[in-house]
């Protein structure tokens, strides 16, 4: 990675860590003991680390083979080594780039493939979907356990929790109903769409249809039973992976904290929740909610939990981000071409 890249990820990390101390040192006026945090950090279990590197990496192409999936309908046989490129650069984009980076994957895997732009969209609309109902699930796991231990939290996860219930409900009902309008009601839709569009004027009819078909194309595997099968399976992969990561980056703390599923799904469920606001080079709530749930929930030093909530973000977010500046480089693309895919793809 070149050294001007590495800057702002250095300061997007020391800012990362800032705000969580911020919080908790305006919250409670403790001081932030950073000798014993240095320590934290600096004899971390490399081994253990390796292995949650590993899985981290592999989600990527677990999401690759989803994506296939998804693709299906337009494109039976994908290349594969192009779609895992473009995964890696896109996640990469988002982590460098900021939320609305988020479309230059569906853009590269539409120019790779040949097919519409619009219903790699629609993909990554379904794509998105079966994160955010698993990532619910998690979440509503989560605000269960925590809300029946009789765990005295602070402002900041009360305020999480009481809002939960809302979240949770809405969110599934969102999502399911999205599925199952895509997959028993595309048609209906369509024809509704196009009616309420009538008023266009005959070019632009004819091009608003090409993209509502384009996108409903990109929706077509969810009418496949054996397709949603496998999404699913894929999906469920794919968090296990994520929660195997979890596992690892905790066990390479050394006893700080033993890395129970009960705990690993609780910690998973808070940080996807709060990992929904994602910043350019800087990441998101992901940092904060990690040392929030750590400190209040588990009774983590402070230290050690800033150490383990910035870990969990570099390794989760951030180690993308060198493969995919090779691999970017290696298609011909700059960090200046992948903001202009991302203004395009808006």
């Amino acid at each position: 990675m070149t050294q001007h890249r590495k800057k702002p990820i250095t300061a997007g990390a020391i800012v990362a860590v800032a705000a969580g101390l911020a919080y908790y040192v305006a919250r409670d006026g403790n001081g932030f003991d950073w000798p014993v945090f240095a320590a934290t950090v600096t004899r971390l279990d490399w081994g253990w680390l390796g292995l949650a590197l590993t899985a981290a990496y592999g989600t990527y192409a677990i999401r690759t083979l989803r994506w296939a999936v998804l693709l299906e309908p337009l494109r039976p046989h994908p290349r594969m080594g192009k779609l895992l490129s473009a995964t890696i650069i896109g996640f990469s984009a988002v982590t460098a780039l900021g939320r609305p980076a988020e479309m230059v994957r569906p853009y590269l895997i539409a120019n790779n493939e040949g097919v519409p732009f619009c219903s790699q969209v629609a993909a990554w609309v379904v794509e998105r979907i079966y994160d955010c109902l698993f990532a619910l699930a998690m979440f509503g796991f989560a605000v269960s356990e925590v809300s029946g231990s009789g765990v005295h939290t602070g402002v900041a996860l009360s305020w999480a929790l009481r809002v939960a219930g809302g979240v949770i409900a809405l969110g599934a009902a969102v999502g399911l109903g999205l599925l199952l309008a895509m997959k028993y009601r595309s048609e209906h839709i369509q024809r509704w769409i196009m009616r309420m569009l009538g008023f266009l004027t005959a070019h632009h009819f004819e091009r608003a249809e090409r993209l509502v078909e384009g996108f409903l194309d990109g929706v077509r595997s969810t009418k496949s039973q054996t397709a949603t099968l496998r999404l699913i399976a894929w999906t469920c992969m794919e968090w296990v992976l994520i929660a195997s990561c979890y596992a690892c980056v905790l066990k390479a703390f050394g006893d700080a904290m033993e890395p129970t599923p009960v705990g690993i799904a609780i910690l998973m469920g808070f940080i996807s929740f709060g990992s929904l606001v994602q910043l350019p080079a800087v990441g998101g709530g992901a940092q904060v909610t990690a040392v929030v749930v750590l400190t209040q929930i588990f009774g983590i030093p402070l230290e050690v939990a800033t150490g383990m909530g910035l870990v969990l973000w570099m390794v989760s977010f951030v180690a993308i981000l060198p493969l995919g500046v090779v691999l970017a480089l290696h298609e011909g693309l700059t960090w200046a071409g992948l903001r202009d895919a991302e203004r395009g793809a808006a």
